[in-house]
């Protein structure tokens, strides 16, 4: 194993990550159930590696009756039998740090399934000791400011349980009872349920739907301060017993209500940069820099050893609810043109469909996402440009197998196909014989080897995940560009957001006397000087300098 800190408690190593998110069940089966497992995923770690990623972040892999895909936790404590056992995960964590991987885990901790046996203990009444675990009620009408989450298929947060004769709380699905994070007991099992797989060695957690832990009337259940006050706890046990793991928080929130999620420093060390993401995508569209700079500019300062997660696309839809009214239509109108690509408010695509399979495009948004601020996460798949199936109910249109080959069910399963969890991408344009890793492999100029490319000239310069960002003066609003510094190092990036040639002038007189090189290469540029830069950007072009001495 490499000196990577691993146990020996390094602290910051969410700064420089890339995260790999992997939908076990949808990556590779090794035992011919149609289903994805660990051993599977075990046996492409090195493909995993080869990509340049150094986190894996899993989706759930906890008991589950599967009706939200594992989100709906029948058992925090085991893993579901359908994807392996503990003994396969503690294999995958060893086997990963061999290879220089950590390993973070989804956290679901503001509900369980009803299947759950602290659910089903409940259910016995008031004289149960599980029956505070859970926010029950005698009337529907309880915290009416609160919002409803899944608004496409549920009309109310309350559920009626015909057994207790009462209404349980929900945010999410009614088959998801949310947890009473007022009642003592909730919060110590939770905390025991961190310590149990921290133990295992993994390097932290993905949490999921973070501010909806409490309840109080009168305001809408999000972002309370007590549900502050509990994450703190989570942090101090992180820090206490386990120092180097970290706590990434999925809040999905306008800046201002982000912000308090790392406290100062005390709560989460990492947050996903929900409000940027459709800013790319409306930048890219409208070809102009504008939504694009201020979703960076209206980003508040986060505490020094804190960092962002960046994303494109994952495995929940494009949310659309950080934005207006209006730039929502937009987006509605410029990315979901058919009614089923729609649900909730966003989009369910994958990231190659929603670009038109423009591998010009993708790797334009890629080229943003590695120098922009932040931690990147790349959702299994996307790396080759993987289609969806619309078709598909709920999420699952983007969850489907991975492609590896063009052999049956894509390299997937060896399994009969009618027995995969979810079938494999058909559709002509983007079929898993056309688009597989296989296939990429072979072709130098293929995504898959653009992004290991990318991926290797940003692990070489510091800047692009600890530097700090500047965006220039420019005479076109189709081009964005902007300096990333770190110490000595100067990076200079520059985006064409338009399927046209752009022309442009870039005020760089504070670099003057430096000259522009290519990351990665030895083609300089002119020297900088006192006057307007200019270049001319091919369609979609993204550029990456070094500003040298001469």
């Amino acid at each position: 194993m490499s000196d990577l800190g691993f146990t020996n408690g390094a602290s910051h190593w969410h700064h420089d990550a890339v995260f790999y998110q992997v939908y076990v069940r949808g990556f590779k089966d090794s035992s011919r159930d149609g289903s994805g497992d660990l051993r599977g995923l075990i046996e492409k770690l090195d493909y995993i590696q080869s990509l340049g990623v150094s986190c894996l972040w899993l989706m759930p892999i906890v008991r589950s009756p599967l009706r939200d895909d594992g989100y709906d936790v029948s058992d925090f404590l085991d893993i579901d039998p359908s994807i392996g056992s503990l003994a396969d995960f503690q294999q995958l964590t060893d086997a990963a740090h061999q290879r220089d991987l950590r390993v973070i885990t989804d956290l679901v901790i503001s509900h369980t399934s009803d299947q759950h046996a602290w659910f089903q203990e409940a259910r016995q009444g008031p004289e149960s000791p599980y029956f505070h675990y859970y926010v029950w009620s005698d009337r529907d009408d309880r915290f009416p400011e609160a919002r409803v989450i899944f608004a496409d298929t549920e009309h109310s947060n309350w559920a009626w349980d015909h057994k207790t004769k009462r209404y349980y709380w929900h945010r999410f699905f009614s088959h998801q009872p949310d947890l009473n994070y007022d009642h003592p007991p909730v919060q110590e099992a939770i905390l025991d349920v961190m310590r149990f797989w921290l133990d295992l060695g993994i390097d932290g957690f993905r949490v999921d739907a973070v501010p909806y832990l409490f309840e109080r009337e009168g305001t809408n259940c999000e972002n309370l301060p007590e549900t502050h006050a509990f994450c703190k706890r989570m942090r101090r046990l992180i820090d206490m017993e386990y120092p180097g793991r970290i706590l990434l928080a999925e809040a999905n929130q306008w800046p201002d209500d982000l912000l308090p999620y790392f406290g100062e420093g005390d709560e989460f060390h990492m947050a996903f940069n929900f409000p940027l993401m459709p800013r790319l995508f409306l930048a890219l569209r409208r070809e102009d820099s504008r939504p694009l700079i201020d979703g960076i500019e209206n980003l508040p300062a986060i505490p020094h050893d804190c960092q962002w997660a960046t994303f494109l696309r994952n495995h929940d839809e494009l949310t659309l609810e950080m934005v207006t009214d209006a730039d929502r239509d937009y987006l509605y109108s410029e990315y979901a043109r058919d009614p089923r690509m729609k649900l909730n408010f966003g989009i369910r695509r994958r990231l190659a469909p929603l670009l038109d399979h423009d591998q010009r495009r993708i790797q334009l948004l890629y080229s943003l996402l590695f120098s922009l601020p932040g931690a990147p996460v790349i959702y299994y798949g996307d790396e080759i440009g993987m289609g969806d199936n619309i078709y598909l109910g709920d999420r699952n249109g983007v969850r489907t197998p991975m492609q590896w080959s063009d052999e049956r069910n894509a390299g997937f399963s060896s399994a009969d196909p009618s027995m995969l969890y979810q079938p494999v991408i058909a559709d002509p344009l983007v079929h898993y014989q056309a688009v597989n890793v296989e296939a990429q492999l072979r072709s130098p100029a293929s995504l898959l080897h653009w992004l290991r490319h990318q991926l290797r000239l940003r692990r070489s310069q510091p800047l692009l995940s600890r530097g700090d960002i500047r965006f220039l003066q420019v005479t076109n609003r189709s081009v964005v560009a902007f300096t990333r510094s770190h110490r000595d190092a100067i990076g200079l990036f520059v985006h064409n957001l338009s399927a046209a040639v752009q022309p442009v002038h870039l005020e760089l007189a504070a670099y003057a006397g430096l000259r522009p090189s290519q990351f990665g290469g030895n083609h300089g540029f002119p020297v900088i000087t006192t006057e307007p830069y200019f270049l001319n950007l091919a369609p979609y072009e993204p550029l990456w300098f070094l500003l040298e001495p001469v």
